[in-house]
């Protein structure tokens, strides 16, 4: 499966590996000239991830175990020419892509702005670039592109929020960014190609949904609004609360009969369609609804109304004024939830549906674009944000 074909009219050309960590799974592709040779998933066991008490601390293990099964397939370090990495959780940053440097290494390594596998990712691409380099060296290799390194690209928690987006209730709680950048920006790039627009005329909000839900405003290349995947400012989703009252979250808080962590897996994992049904399978969800029971069609339309109301929400950001309403993410693959959403939301403009994600593809369109000069690649400052546009 081609990725990619051209960039500015050239074919493309060099071999890109793909880096995607998750709490569980190891996620790897390997491109060669814009073509999926191979897309693998290593899924590390209860009994392998035990054995570190910290997820940061399973770098190497990780690193090792791609790098194995790159040997195994057949794949030779020496002929990678880049590595592309899935952003972890740091600021200051904004939408694009980046170089894997020291800052951004530190910064993943203390989990200052929040501990989760995804943090791992550029650590292995780094790590994966230097034994490339350490090969190439020691096999007398003159690269074609130059020295191998690795960058990630729309890390989740970049802001590019106009100011007022960020003003929150009382001063504590600024609003803050945690969205699906990847797949959404890789989404709206591919909506831009079909329809021959440019970024800076298109105004669009995307909806992602999978098992987060995250709907941005995407305008003139930048992304000035969204809601926060994991910060409770957000519609219900299959495994999520989204946005709950507070003051019953209050007492919950302060009623002595959960934890601090048992609370948040009460939002975050155990939320949404898994705290009413104990599944995340938005499937499971429909064919129920479908099949007549009621409960499964009340959260159904809640699930339904509640995306909406956000997606209305981000147009009138604008003021209503947008190009495009596009639905992406795994739950899109719905005909009926995709079609019911936009029966509330079609008076604001034309719908676009985009089934699926693929993070490891849009890693590699990055790649190419990189290889081919066609991008800014930006420098990560851990103190301050540095804006290259």
């Amino acid at each position: 499966m081609k990725v990619i074909d051209t960039i500015n009219g050239k074919p493309v050309k060099g071999n890109v590996l793909a880096v995607n960590t998750g709490s569980i799974t190891t996620k790897f592709a390997y491109y060669v000239d814009g073509e999926t040779v191979l897309d693998d998933k290593i899924e590390h066991s209860v009994e392998e991830l035990s054995k570190f008490k910290d997820v940061m601390e399973q770098d190497k293990m990780r690193t090792k175990a791609i790098m194995d099964a790159l040997d195994k397939l057949g794949v030779k370090l020496e002929d990678i020419d880049i590595v592309m990495a899935r952003g972890g959780l740091f600021t200051p940053c904004i939408t694009g892509v980046y170089n894997v440097n020291d800052d951004m290494v530190e910064v993943l390594n203390s989990c200052r702005d929040g501990r989760h596998a995804c943090n791992l990712s550029a650590l292995i691409g780094r790590e994966i670039a230097e034994e490339i380099n350490r090969t190439r060296a020691d096999k007398g290799i003159t690269p074609r592109f130059g020295e191998c390194v690795s960058y990630i690209a729309d890390p989740p928690m970049a802001d590019e929020m106009l100011p007022e987006c960020h003003v929150g209730g009382i001063p504590e709680f600024p609003r803050t960014t945690l969205f699906h950048a990847l797949n959404t920006r890789a989404i709206m790039r591919r909506y831009l190609r079909e329809t021959g627009r440019k970024a800076e005329d298109t105004t669009a909000v995307i909806c992602h949904m999978g098992g987060g839900v995250t709907i941005s405003l995407h305008k003139g290349g930048r992304v000035i609004d969204t809601s926060h995947g994991l910060g409770g400012d957000g519609p219900i989703t299959p495994e999520r609360a989204g946005c709950c009252p507070p003051y019953p979250l209050i007492d919950m808080c302060f009623s002595g009969k959960y934890t601090k962590e048992q609370i948040k897996k009460k939002l975050i994992g155990e939320g949404g369609a898994v705290a009413y049904f104990g599944t995340n399978d938005m499937r499971v969800i429909e064919q129920r609804a479908i099949e007549g029971r009621e409960d499964y069609q009340l959260f159904l339309k809640a699930f339904v109304m509640t995306v909406a109301k956000y997606i209305a929400a981000m147009a009138s950001v604008v003021d209503g004024k947008i190009d495009v309403i596009i639905m992406t993410g795994g739950v899109a693959y719905s005909k009926y939830i995709t079609d019911a959403i936009s029966k509330k939301v079609a008076f604001l403009g034309p719908i676009k549906v985009y089934p699926g994600e693929n993070e490891l593809g849009s890693l590699a369109e990055n790649g190419y674009m990189i290889l081919a000069g066609a991008t800014k690649i930006r420098t990560y400052n851990k103190d301050r944000l540095i804006d290259e546009c």
